[in-house]
């Protein structure tokens, strides 16, 4: 029976989990009808290597309104201020020391927020780069219809064999864990954010006590568009207007990456890793399984369930230009996802927990 239970959780995933699959929406260019004044916040450590090519895009924004880059230099030893440039509309902090109980970047936000007065506020990572369309288009949506935060998945690099290989299905298995239909509809309690570009309200921030009151979060976007949909409309889509350039040039790259927050996801369960694991096992390796080994009515239903899932790929793959064959191999590269969750919980059983950016924080960020 577990070839027709696997068949079955794939005609749910396929049908009825938001088309988590269609990879969409996307944003379009749009001039915004209202056009508020807006504070970019840019936290960043040690980005040497992007930040001048990420500040330069940021300031050719095409936006209507009045609009300032306000760039917070934490604790960069590599020359990342000096590099940013400057402008009349660009505001360098140098970050203070960070408190006990923060994460790096909440710390670096919070102080450029503190140094802003804008009603709308944009949180942009140091290694994504924009069009000039881009704020016009994140204000365009956040006004109509209104909502009180506007986040979008920004196109990741895909160069390397290891970022083909991968980064699609990064992007896929967001999608899945967050579907982003249901993430738009008020009525469904699903809330998440990617959090390189997250377009936010300065009321909106406040209502939920600031960044303060997710300080310690590891998984700082999740957990910022989860507070803020508790009270308001959120949208999260993916972006044509804006690419990320952080290069993952190895497969260690990713696996570093992946394990640094998956056992954080899990809430450090032993129980919810074992149901992950479980859960993962079923919906991958069980209906190529069945397809390859069982017969009769049990290989056809291995063989649906291992079509949905390849088929439920393909709109990725478009996004990244990549060959659909890459969707026969999605039961390896969930593995490779696995391993590394398995690989974070080890870190933190370790007692090394998250690290990043040279900052080691060990078991925090629970919340």
């Amino acid at each position: 029976m577990i070839a027709l239970l696997t068949l079955c959780i794939w005609l749910y995933l396929f049908f009825a989990h938001g088309w988590f699959w269609r990879s969409a929406p996307e944003l379009p260019p749009a001039v915004p009808g209202q056009t508020p004044e807006v504070d970019i916040v840019v936290p960043a450590r040690d980005e040497a290597q992007t930040i001048g090519r990420v500040i330069e895009s940021l300031l050719a924004q095409d936006y209507p309104g009045t609009f300032r880059v306000i760039l917070v230099d934490d604790g960069s030893s590599d020359g990342t201020a000096q590099l940013a440039g400057a402008a009349p509309n660009l505001r360098i902090l140098a970050g203070q020391p960070m408190p006990p109980g923060w994460s790096g970047k909440l710390w670096a936000l919070s102080q450029g927020i503190a140094a802003s007065t804008a009603p709308v506020l944009l949180f942009a990572d140091a290694d994504i780069v924009h069009d000039p369309r881009h704020l016009s288009a994140l204000v365009s949506r956040l006004n109509q219809p209104r909502v009180d935060m506007v986040s979008e998945m920004v196109r990741l690099n895909c160069a390397s064999l290891a970022e083909r290989a991968l980064v699609p299905a990064f992007v896929y298995f967001f999608q899945m864990l967050y579907p982003f239909g249901k993430v738009n509809d008020p009525r469904s309690r699903v809330g998440a954010a990617a959090g390189g570009t997250v377009l936010i309200r300065r009321d909106a921030l406040q209502r939920i006590g600031g960044i303060r009151a997710i300080k310690s979060a590891l998984i700082d976007d999740v957990t910022l568009a989860q507070a803020v949909k508790r009270g308001g409309a959120i949208f999260l889509g993916h972006s044509g207007l804006a690419a990320s350039i952080r290069r993952y040039p190895h497969f260690s790259d990713i696996w570093q990456m992946i394990s640094r927050t998956a056992f954080t996801q899990l809430r450090y369960s032993v129980w919810l890793l074992v149901l992950t694991l479980l859960g993962l096992t079923l919906v991958w390796w069980v209906p190529l399984g069945s397809a390859l080994f069982l017969h009769g009515w049990q290989r056809l239903c291995g063989a649906a369930a291992f079509a949905l899932s390849a088929i439920s790929y393909l709109p990725t793959l478009a996004r990244y230009r990549r060959n659909p064959l890459w969707s026969l191999a999605l039961p390896a590269i969930a593995s490779f996802y696995m391993a590394a969750t398995v690989g974070s919980a080890v870190r933190h059983w370790r007692g090394s927990g998250a690290r990043w950016k040279d900052r080691d924080y060990g078991n925090q960020g629970s919340a």
